[in-house]
């Protein structure tokens, strides 16, 4: 009589545990070149014509980080985090900016030559369908709409409590805000988990923003991966 077949390396149960067990997690790469990009160098362009993000290594978003490229494909989402103690913004011209939630951001579109208004919402980021003229009136009056940077960066306005906060961050925090709102959001009004993570997300805003007055050009620098994004 035979003995048991042999085991091969995948038909016993320590080639099966290979496939059965978690698998590590990928490594970043860069989306351009391909080299694997480390925690503390992830860097951020903006692909202009398609809105989206592109992870970078360091030596790739150099490249767009140029005045003369500027006006190409790919754009360097800069780092610096400004507000403007001076803002108000009270129910009324909330209401006139038809805005369902606390909080919204735009950016000036530069392929569009208009401004686009986006919100959180449930489904993801929503755009704002309200006149780019009433967002103009509403927020150029103000230091920062000047200071913005076409496409990578945004104008950030918060409502709570009575109170208003406008703040001039990085487009893909933004989209970094969104994408955890989306994760969390339960219920009609966000639920008490998101939240939280809204309350915290402005704390952390709040810190790094340096008064407008003391405003320095944009300088690109690393960024964290924002949920969503094309990482």
């Amino acid at each position: 009589m035979s003995g048991p077949a042999p085991r091969t390396g995948t038909g016993g149960p320590r080639g099966l545990r290979r496939f059965a067990g978690p698998r590590p997690p990928r490594p970043e790469t860069c989306e351009l070149c391909g080299v694997a990009v480390p925690p503390d160098g992830h860097r951020h362009l903006v692909e202009t014509e398609k809105r989206t993000l592109v992870c970078a290594c360091t030596a790739c978003s150099l490249l767009f980080d140029r005045p003369g490229a500027r006006t190409g494909r790919y754009r360097t989402v800069p780092d610096r985090y400004l507000t403007d103690p001076d803002h108000r913004l009270d129910a009324g011209v909330w209401e006139r900016l038809q805005i369902p939630v606390g909080v919204a951001f735009f950016f000036r579109n530069a392929a569009l030559d208009r401004l686009v208004a986006l919100y959180p919402s449930p489904a993801g980021a929503t755009e704002s369908e309200l006149d780019p003229q009433t967002w103009q009136q509403v927020l150029d009056g103000g230091p920062l709409a000047a200071l913005l940077e076409p496409d990578t960066e945004a104008l950030l306005v918060h409502r709570w409590e009575g109170r208003s906060g406008c703040y001039l961050v990085p487009i893909d925090v933004c989209y970094q805000l969104v994408g955890r709102m989306r994760m969390l959001w339960q219920g009609f009004d966000g639920g008490a988990e998101a939240r939280a993570a809204l309350g915290a997300f402005f704390d952390d805003v709040e810190r790094r923003a340096r008064p407008v007055a003391h405003a320095a050009p944009a300088a690109p620098a690393a960024s964290a991966a924002p949920a969503g994004d094309r990482s």
